[in-house]
This record gives structure tokens, C-alpha cells and sequence, in this order.
């Protein structure tokens, strides 16, 4: 059994949907018992994470925190995956900049910030392509589309 928490820290309401979501990204990648949070922050709180653990001094718009990077956590037979914190004025933005709607971009995002959690990257050219055809199949799975 997956289990994650959403913290929205009163910054977004509407999010009933990335339940569904993230349960056929969970399912899609075969990952059954693990837990995960996903925080929702302000542009002041995602630059100071930002600046302080990537040495970047900006707002972005989602950074993943994955527990599983140094050795497996695992309690209670449970991985524990790590925190995903999403930028909630910047997902607006970036929806409005798109041209798609808030419930893409958010799904997007923390389907991105999931994937960093389970090992993707898309450092390299070949990598960003995996991850963000992935991503794609994953909304188009839940009739997330443009």
C-alpha cells in the first residue's frame, strides 16, 4: 500500500486529483509500499531551499528531496521515497505561460518530483528523454492533456 501526504500550507485547494495521478505513476513504475510528501510553498520559501541545497538563488519550480539516494530507507517493510516541494505561484505561471491548465501543471510537476524520487534524472540529453516521455504517458494515462 503507497501512502503520501500533501502539505498545501493554505496556498491551492484544488488537488483532489493528483491522488489518482500519482497511484498510476506508483503503479506504472510497479511501487507498492513506499510513502512520500509533497509540500506546496511560495516563491520566498522555494528560492531559500533553492539557495541553500542547490547553491541557486531563484525560484523554481519543484526540487525532490529523495531519501533513497544515500542507501534504501525502508521501515516497517515501507520505502520511504522523500519530500517533493512544488512552487505554487510558480505552477500558475508557468500554467498560464503554457497555455495549459492549473491541473496539468501541477500534475506535471509532482509526477516530475516523483520520478527524481524514484532515481530518474534528466541531466543528460538521452535521460530527459526517458524521464519526460515517461511523464507524458503517465498524464495521458490519467486524460491529464494539454
Amino acid at each position: 500500500m503507497n501512502s503520501f501526504v500533501i502539505t498545501d500550507n493554505g496556498l491551492y485547494s484544488d488537488y483532489a486529483y493528483l491522488e489518482d495521478v500519482l497511484n498510476i505513476a506508483l503503479k506504472h513504475e510497479k511501487i507498492d509500499n513506499a510513502c512520500f510528501s509533497i509540500i506546496f510553498v511560495g516563491n520566498a520559501e522555494i528560492e531559500k531551499i533553492n539557495k541553500e541545497y542547490r547553491g541557486i538563488d531563484r525560484v523554481t519550480d519543484v526540487i525532490s528531496f529523495a531519501f533513497e539516494d544515500s542507501e534504501d530507507l525502508v521501515y516497517n517493510d515501507i520505502r520511504v521515497l522523500g519530500d517533493i516541494y512544488v512552487c505554487i505561484p510558480r505552477m500558475q505561471e508557468q500554467a498560464r505561460e503554457y497555455g495549459h491548465s492549473e491541473k496539468r501543471e501541477l500534475s506535471f510537476l509532482c509526477v516530475h518530483g516523483l520520478l527524481h524520487l524514484l532515481g530518474y534524472d534528466h541531466m543528460e540529453k538521452e535521460d530527459e528523454n526517458i524521464m519526460f516521455a515517461l511523464q507524458e504517458l503517465i498524464l495521458n494515462e490519467a486524460n491529464i492533456t494539454r
